[in-house]
C-alpha cells in the first residue's frame, strides 16, 4: 500500500485515536502486562492442581479476561468467547478434562517459550485438537504474554485488517489468524519507525478503521446511514476519552491525599514508579516523594511489582514499609490485591498496613474479592477506605494524626 505511511501518520496525529489514548503513555496498560501474566500462571496452576472449575464464572481465567477487558478501548467484549454456554457445550475447556489439560499445557508452553516459532507450533498443535469453541480469541491473551510476537485479535481488528488490506479473512480460524499475523508482522517491520515493536500499535490502527472511528481518505462517498454511524462512533469515542480523563484525575487525587498524609505523619513516601510525573491541584508528586526507591530484600521481578503499588509509606530513612495503598477506581480490584500480596508474601514482617481505596459504589465488589478463600486464608490484613472518606478527612488527619493508626478512623474491614 503506497499510502500506508500517510494512513499511519493520520492515526498517530489524531489525539483521540487509540494510539494516543491507549497505546502511548498509558500506565494502566503497562501495569496490565504484569498482572495478566500472573493471572495466566494462576490459570495454569489451577488446571494442574485440578482446581479449575467447570464454569468461566469466578475462575482464574475470568480474572485474566477481566484484566484484558479493562483495556476497554480495544478489548471490550474479549471475555465473550470464553463464557460457558451450556446448551452448545462451548468452549469445551470446562467439562472435558482432556481439553482442559491441553489448554493449560498450551498456556504454560506459550508463557515459557523463548521464540515466536515455539508459540506458532503450540497454536498449530492446539488447532489440531479441534477443541470446540476455542479459537483465536486466545490470541488476545498471547498478546499480553508476548506483545512483540502476536497481535491481539477481535472482530473490530479483523474488519479493519480486511478493509486496509482488501482481504476477506474469517474470524474463527487459527489458520486465518496466523496469516493475518504474518501480514501485520511484515507491515509493522516495514513501518517500524512510525509504529512500534509492540504489535498493539498496528492492531490499534486496524481497530480504529474496523470501528469506523477513523476514515481512510475522503468521506464524500459515505451514504447517509454510514455517515450517521461514523459520527455516532466519533461521539462515543469522545465521551469514552472524557470519562477516562475524569477517572484518571480522580485516581491522581486519591494518590495525592495519601502522599500528603504520609508526609505529614513523618514517613518517606512514593507513588507507583510510573506515576512520579503526575500531579494534582498543581502539586507535583515528585516534589514530595522519595528520589530513589529503596532496595528491598527480594528478587528484581517482585520488587518491580511492588514498585507499581499506587502509594507506599516507608519508615523515615529506611526500606521498612509501613503502609501500602492501592487505588482502584474502575480497574480490577483483584489486580491491586495481587500487588499487595506480592509484598505480603515476600518481605512482610506483619506490621505493615494494607489498604484498598475505592469509590463508594464499588464497596460490594471489594467485599466479594476480600472474601475469596485465597485472600481470607492468607491472614493478610487488608482494610479499605472510601474515596469520600479520604477526601473529606485528609486535612484533619494531616493536622491531628501522629502515627499510621489514625487511618483506622476512616477505614473499614470485613
Amino acid at each position: 500500500m503506497t499510502n500506508l505511511g500517510q494512513i499511519i501518520l493520520q492515526y498517530k496525529n489524531d489525539n483521540e485515536s487509540v494510539y494516543n489514548t491507549w497505546f502511548i503513555d498509558n500506565n494502566q496498560r503497562l501495569k496490565a502486562f504484569r498482572t495478566i501474566r500472573r493471572g495466566v500462571l494462576q490459570v495454569i496452576e489451577d488446571i494442574k492442581n485440578k482446581n479449575f472449575p467447570n464454569d468461566f464464572k469466578e475462575s482464574s481465567l475470568e480474572f485474566v479476561l477481566s484484566c484484558i477487558a479493562e483495556q476497554k478501548q480495544v478489548f471490550a467484549g474479549v471475555s465473550h468467547p470464553f463464557y460457558w454456554k451450556p446448551k452448545l457445550r462451548i468452549p469445551d475447556i470446562y467439562e472435558n478434562q482432556n481439553n482442559k489439560l491441553a489448554f493449560g499445557q498450551f498456556l504454560e508452553n506459550c508463557i515459557n517459550a523463548k521464540s515466536e516459532e515455539q508459540v506458532v507450533k503450540e497454536i498449530i498443535r492446539l488447532d489440531e485438537l479441534k477443541i470446540k469453541g476455542l479459537g483465536p480469541a486466545v490470541a488476545s491473551i498471547l498478546y499480553f504474554i508476548h506483545p512483540t510476537w502476536f497481535p491481539p485479535f477481535n472482530t473490530a481488528i479483523l474488519n479493519g485488517f480486511n478493509f486496509l488490506f482488501k482481504d476477506k479473512k474469517k474470524l474463527g480460524s487459527w489458520t486465518e489468524y496466523l496469516k493475518i499475523r504474518e501480514v501485520l508482522m511484515e507491515t509493522n517491520s516495514l513501518h517500524k519507525s512510525q509504529l512500534s515493536n509492540d504489535l498493539g500499535a498496528i492492531a490499534g490502527l486496524c481497530f480504529e478503521i474496523g470501528t469506523q472511528k477513523m476514515l481512510i481518505g475522503n468521506d464524500e462517498y459515505l451514504s447517509e446511514v454510514e455517515r450517521a454511524r461514523f459520527e455516532k462512533n466519533v461521539h462515543k469515542r469522545q465521551k469514552e476519552i472524557l470519562d477516562e480523563k475524569l477517572e484518571e484525575n480522580l485516581h491522581s487525587e486519591m494518590q495525592y491525599h495519601l502522599l500528603k498524609i504520609g508526609v505529614s505523619l513523618g514517613f518517606d513516601v512514593t507513588p507507583a514508579s510510573n506515576d512520579k510525573s503526575k500531579s494534582f491541584d498543581g502539586q507535583n508528586f515528585s516534589f514530595i516523594s522519595l528520589g530513589k526507591f529503596p532496595e528491598l530484600p527480594t528478587d528484581k521481578d517482585t520488587q518491580n511489582t511492588i514498585k507499581l503499588i499506587d502509594v507506599l509509606w516507608f519508615e523515615k530513612g529506611t526500606n521498612k514499609i509501613i503502609g501500602a495503598f492501592e487505588v482502584e477506581k474502575s480497574t480490577s480490584i483483584y489486580s491491586g490485591i495481587l500487588r499487595l500480596s506480592d509484598l505480603y508474601f515476600t518481605i512482610s514482617n506483619g506490621q505493615e498496613v494494607f489498604y484498598i481505596i475505592i469509590p463508594n459504589n464499588r464497596e460490594k465488589d471489594l467485599v466479594l474479592q476480600l472474601n475469596r478463600p485465597v485472600i481470607k486464608n492468607s491472614k493478610m490484613n487488608i482494610k479499605y477506605i472510601l474515596f469520600s472518606e479520604l477526601r473529606a478527612n485528609c486535612d484533619a488527619i494531616c493536622k491531628f494524626g501522629s502515627d499510621h493508626s489514625i487511618m483506622e478512623k476512616i477505614s473499614k474491614s470485613i
